[in-house]
C-alpha cells in the first residue's frame, strides 16, 4: 500500500464518521463538556482538573506565563489558576490536552518524535496567535489561542494512524506515476496531501464540536489565503503559522525555505512594525508556548 491509498482509506472512514479515538481523549472530552455547563463552579472545575496531573500542571503554568501574570504574583494552586485564567481560557487548555492526545502514545520513536514536534509547532502557533490578536488584529485573544491549539487536528489524527499505515510517514513523491484507475473515486477529486488532511481534519473538528468561528479560521488555514496586514481570525492564524520557528513536521517545505520566507514577513502597525511587536512580545510568546508544551 502506498501513501495515497492509505489517505484514501482514512478519508473514506472520515466521511463516514468512522474516527478512532483513544480512551484518554474520551475522558478529556468529558471534562470539556462539563466546563461548557454555565453552572460549573470553580470548585467543581478544580476537582476535575486535579484528577488529571498533566492538565493541572499545564493550567498552573499558563496562569504563571508572562501573558497572564502581568498584574499578579505566581500562582501555586489549580483553583487560583482557574480564577486568573477564567473558564474561556481553561476550555482552551483542556482542548490542548485533547489535541495532544489525538495522536495517542505510539511505541515507534519516529512517530513519537513527529508528534512532539507537531505539538511544539502547535503551541508556538497558539502563543503567536494570542499575541497577534491582542496587539494587531484586536480580536479575542482566547479564541485566537484556541484556534492555534486545534489547527493541526488533522495532522495529529494522521499520526495516530501511522502504526496501522506506516506509509503515511513517507515523503510525498511529486514524480510518481498516475495512480491506478480502479482506486475509489476519492482520488479523482483529492489530488494532494493537504486536501486529504483538510477532509480528515474537518471530520475531527466536527466530532469535537468546536465553535464555528474557530472552524472557519482553520478552514482558512487550509486554503492558505490571507490579508496583509491580517484582519480576520483566519488571517491571524495563517500569519502565526508562518511565523512559528518550529515548522510542522508535515510541512512539505524545507527548513531553509520556511526560514527564508518568514524572515521576509513584516508590515507597519500604527507607530511600529510586526517585527518590533514580536520583539517586544518575545517573552510572552516564549513562556506561553512553553506552558502549553508541558
Amino acid at each position: 500500500m502506498n501513501k495515497a491509498e492509505a489517505l484514501n482509506i482514512l478519508v473514506t472512514r472520515a466521511n463516514q464518521g468512522d474516527l478512532v479515538f483513544s480512551a484518554s481523549v474520551a475522558t478529556s472530552l468529558k471534562i470539556k463538556e462539563a466546563l461548557d455547563d454555565p453552572d460549573c463552579s470553580i470548585d467543581a472545575a478544580s476537582k476535575m482538573i486535579l484528577n488529571e496531573p498533566l492538565l493541572s500542571a499545564r493550567v498552573v503554568a499558563i496562569a504563571n506565563s508572562a501573558v497572564y501574570s502581568r498584574m499578579g504574583n505566581d500562582i501555586t494552586s489549580v483553583k487560583a489558576a482557574i480564577a486568573r485564567l477564567g473558564f474561556r481560557t481553561l476550555r482552551s487548555v483542556v482542548a490542548s490536552l485533547v489535541v495532544r492526545q489525538l495522536a495517542g502514545s505510539s511505541k515507534d520513536p519516529k512517530i513519537r518524535a513527529m508528534v512532539n514536534k507537531l505539538w511544539e509547532h502547535s503551541a508556538q502557533v497558539a502563543a503567536l496567535a494570542q499575541v497577534l490578536s491582542r496587539r494587531i488584529t484586536k480580536l479575542d485573544p482566547d479564541t485566537a489561542m484556541f484556534a492555534g491549539i486545534v489547527h493541526e487536528v488533522g495532522g495529529f489524527y494522521l499520526l495516530s494512524r501511522a502504526e496501522e499505515f506506516p506509509c503515511l510517514l513517507d515523503k510525498d513523491d511529486l514524480t510518481a506515476p498516475p495512480l491506478p484507475g480502479d482506486l475509489p473515486t476519492f482520488i479523482d477529486t483529492i489530488i494532494d496531501k493537504e486536501s486529504a488532511e483538510a477532509i480528515i481534519g474537518r471530520a475531527v473538528l466536527k466530532n469535537l464540536q468546536l465553535p464555528q468561528p474557530v472552524v472557519d479560521a482553520v478552514e482558512a488555514l487550509w486554503f492558505g489565503l490571507r490579508a496583509m496586514p491580517p484582519e480576520s481570525l483566519g488571517d491571524t492564524l495563517l500569519l502565526a503559522n508562518e511565523l512559528a520557528t518550529t515548522p510542522s513536521p508535515l510541512d512539505t517545505r524545507t527548513d531553509t525555505e520556511a526560514s527564508r520566507y518568514t524572515s521576509e514577513i513584516d508590515f507597519v502597525v500604527g507607530d511600529g512594525t510586526l517585527n518590533s511587536i514580536l520583539e517586544e512580545s518575545e517573552d510572552e510568546v516564549r513562556t506561553l508556548s512553553a506552558a502549553l508544551i508541558i
